[in-house]
């Protein structure tokens, strides 16, 4: 069988279940990864953060949310961070919509790549964006339409695409539905959520390959949690089915405000670990990952949950 290779957003031949050449990391730890947190990172500092995970090789990062301040505190200066960042840079700098108003800031800030956030259950729905799926699938239709005349790039993830915590277990078909919609509405790459971390490789196995068959052209990748400690398993079960896009937030951190029980991502760190281990190319410089990991460290004032994090020196494999 073929290879298969990602490069920047393009997928090249079929999915591949023998060699993979490389994969892409987003990192998102700006967003997911601070959004719960008790302390509020200045602008400055994500400012600093984000320059060192792209000095540090990563060309994908998450770096705030159109939402109300009230309700998310830590996404407030999402306006200003864009207006900072995008200039000079070719990097894709995702932000986070979810009516037209937050459309109509991200356009006013210069954003140039956005995600659509949908939940597959109703009621992790209800508690995220006050509407049931089908409200929030038709909030975002004249979003699309703004964001597509402004020439901005839409992807979507799909929250509690594998087990919600209120509705429990997801069934596929209803993934695919949403899926199937998000594309009609110009996402180019769909984002599979584990949102509270209590995916098996099971579940990834069951759903990707039901969202494949009903979209089989349609570029997949997985936003996984570390609640029970699956998500390395669920991202070498994403491999094994062709997936080569992957969200993650450097020290593990992150989690959702409206789904009880949600730990944080799986880590970056560990997860350029892992692929290094096995020959995957990440293009990320493990040294200077380690170095803005120590910044956020700092930060934060506390532990951090990467199992990197933990240990005193970075293994061989980080440093190749």
């Amino acid at each position: 069988m073929a290879a298969s290779r990602t490069t920047g957003y393009e997928t090249t031949g079929p999915a591949e279940q023998e060699r993979v050449e490389q994969v892409l990391i987003t990192d998102v730890l700006l967003r997911d990864g601070l959004q719960i947190e008790p302390v509020t990172v200045p602008t400055s500092d994500k400012i600093r953060l984000a320059s060192g995970l792209l000095e540090a090789g990563l060309t994908s990062l998450e770096v705030g949310a159109f939402v109300h301040p009230e309700k998310v505190p830590q996404m407030a200066d999402t306006d200003p961070l864009v207006a900072a960042l995008q200039p000079g840079t070719d990097a894709a700098l995702h932000t986070l919509v979810f009516n037209e108003r937050g459309a109509r800031r991200a356009v006013a800030a210069g954003a140039r790549h956005v995600r659509f956030v949908v939940s597959a259950s109703d009621g992790h729905s209800r508690a995220n964006a006050g509407t049931d799926t089908r409200g929030a699938l038709e909030r975002l239709e004249p979003c699309a339409r703004l964001l597509t005349e402004h020439g901005v790039r839409i992807e979507a993830s799909i929250a509690t695409a594998f087990v919600c915590p209120y509705d429990g277990e997801t069934p596929p078909r209803r993934v695919v539905d949403v899926a199937r919609r998000l594309v009609e509405l110009g996402a180019k790459v769909i984002h599979l959520a584990d949102t509270i971390g209590a995916a098996s490789p099971a579940h990834i196995r069951r759903t990707v390959c039901e969202v494949r068959a009903a979209l089989p052209a349609q570029p997949l990748g997985l936003h996984l949690h570390n609640t029970y400690g699956m998500a390395s398993a669920n991202a070498w079960e994403g491999v094994q089915l062709g997936i080569r896009r992957f969200d993650a937030a450097l020290g593990g951190i992150g989690g959702c405000p409206f789904a009880p029980g949600a730990a944080g991502n799986i880590a970056t760190d560990d997860l350029v670990n892992l692929f290094h281990h096995v020959g995957i190319a990440t293009g990320v410089d493990a040294a200077k990952l380690v170095a803005v990991r120590d910044q956020l460290h700092v930060l934060l004032g506390r532990k951090l949950e990467s199992a990197l994090s933990s240990v005193p020196a970075a293994p061989v494999a980080l440093r190749v």
